[in-house]
């Protein structure tokens, strides 16, 4: 596999140094991208630059991720309108461990080309000021730091030194690995271009080594909303974050022109695949063939396929193909989000231990339905159903009947949904 022509036909390069292609054509080269630790999680954001260190090393070569355990201290400018909060020393380490385990779903650590974690921390922390400005700050121009967008869009609104020195310490961290471990390649996001080309001016100016350059369009969707942001906010890879069901629902919902780009970026499936799953996907497009083999793919990689098939009984739930076995399967945060905004009603659990009449609780109890006589004409149309078990007139609720031993479903219908929780 050449990296270059795999990124290429996916659509994963935005920017690439001259001389990039031909320092890669042979396996080997060691290429390194740099994540910030800014939270215990990495967001799917992310997942573009994990891919592209997946597709690096499925070419032979040999993969740094790089966690900024300095500079997550400092704070990248890049993309930014104002200064961020910077973090303490406790809060990076704690962070660096939860990507340290997230990396470590998609790339692999043994073999000739095992991929590498590094963090820059191991460096900085017995660097001076002194030696960094002295050794460091002589090689790149005060004129050269400004022009970079990153600097100039922060110009306006002020920029403190700290943010300032950013690219400069980024910079340094390529040179440290050049000359530690043979570097040669850097990868990021459009967005770090500036920051990846004056670590490789430093190297130039210090060391007169040559290394090389290579970013990735930043995505967006195409109806130009914010890829990898709900109403919820970020789309995480903590499932503690955001949950595999709410994961795969996000890709699942995805348009037919974001699928088709998506399922080329985000998995390994071959070109030849990719391009068949598209012509079927047009045949009978309501069956969402694009989305569901995207969903699936992305969703069991980051989270496995335990999670994977939780996610999908619950997706059947949704949709109205659920058992009451399916329902009892959901833990209950899961459940509460397959039903997101359905009304509920509280009913102390002293209620159960003589029997709910189902009437009593369609109507007085939980005032689902509005009258008794609306309830006995639904319930002879087995129109009625508890925890997705259609009931007639004789039912009577008791705790057995309850869900996480807290809640019950009821419904009328296929699309009318009630819960009623118990306490």
């Amino acid at each position: 596999m050449n990296f270059i022509e795999e990124l290429r036909w996916r659509g994963m390069i935005h920017d690439m140094m001259p001389g990039t292609e031909g320092a890669l054509s042979n396996p080997g080269c060691v290429g390194y991208i740099g994540f910030d630790p800014t939270a215990d999680s990495l967001h799917i954001g992310s997942l573009v630059q994990i891919m592209t260190l997946v597709h690096f090393q499925r070419a032979g070569h040999k993969p740094i991720a790089l966690l900024g355990g300095a500079t997550g201290m400092v704070g990248d400018p890049s993309g930014k309108s104002q200064e961020r909060n910077l973090l303490d020393f406790d809060t990076l380490t704690k962070n660096i461990e939860g990507v340290k385990e997230q990396l470590a779903h998609f790339l692999s650590f043994s073999g000739p080309n095992a991929a590498e974690i590094v963090n820059n921390y191991d460096w900085f922390r017995s660097m001076s000021f002194l030696d960094f400005i002295r050794d460091i700050g002589k090689h790149i121009s005060i004129n050269y730091m400004l022009a970079k967008d990153s600097v100039k869009n922060r110009m306006e609104n002020g920029m403190s030194f700290t943010e300032f020195t950013y690219q400069l310490v980024q910079g340094y961290d390529f040179y440290y690995l050049r000359e530690h471990k043979n570097c040669k390649l850097q990868m990021g996001g459009s967005d770090q271009w500036g920051n990846i080309v004056t670590g490789t001016e430093l190297i130039r100016r210090k060391s007169g080594s040559e290394v090389y350059a290579l970013t990735t369009p930043l995505i967006k969707k195409a109806d130009g909303g914010k890829f990898g942001k709900t109403e919820a906010g970020n789309v995480w890879l903590s499932k503690e974050r955001t949950s595999p069901y709410q994961f795969y629902q996000y890709w699942l919902n995805t348009s037919d022109e974001d699928a088709a780009t998506y399922l080329k970026i985000f998995t390994l499936l071959s070109r030849e695949t990719i391009e068949a799953l598209r012509a079927q996907h047009d045949e009978a497009p309501h069956h969402r063939l694009m989305q569901r083999t995207l969903a699936a793919d992305v969703t069991q990689r980051v989270h496995g396929i335990e999670e994977l098939n939780k996610a999908l009984a619950a997706s059947e739930i949704l949709f109205g193909k659920a058992t009451s076995e399916a329902l009892n399967a959901l833990d209950e945060a899961t459940f509460f989000q397959v039903f997101d905004g359905v009304p509920q009603a509280q009913i102390s659990k002293e209620r159960l231990e003589q029997g709910i009449p189902i009437i009593d609780l369609l109507v007085s109890e939980s005032q689902f339905l509005n009258s008794n006589s609306e309830a006995r004409r639904e319930l002879k149309a087995n129109s009625m159903a508890v925890n997705k078990e259609r009931i007639d007139e004789q039912f009577i609720l008791n705790s057995q009947h309850l869900l996480n031993n807290r809640y019950v479903l009821i419904s009328k219908g296929k699309k009318s949904n009630f819960i009623v929780v118990f306490h």
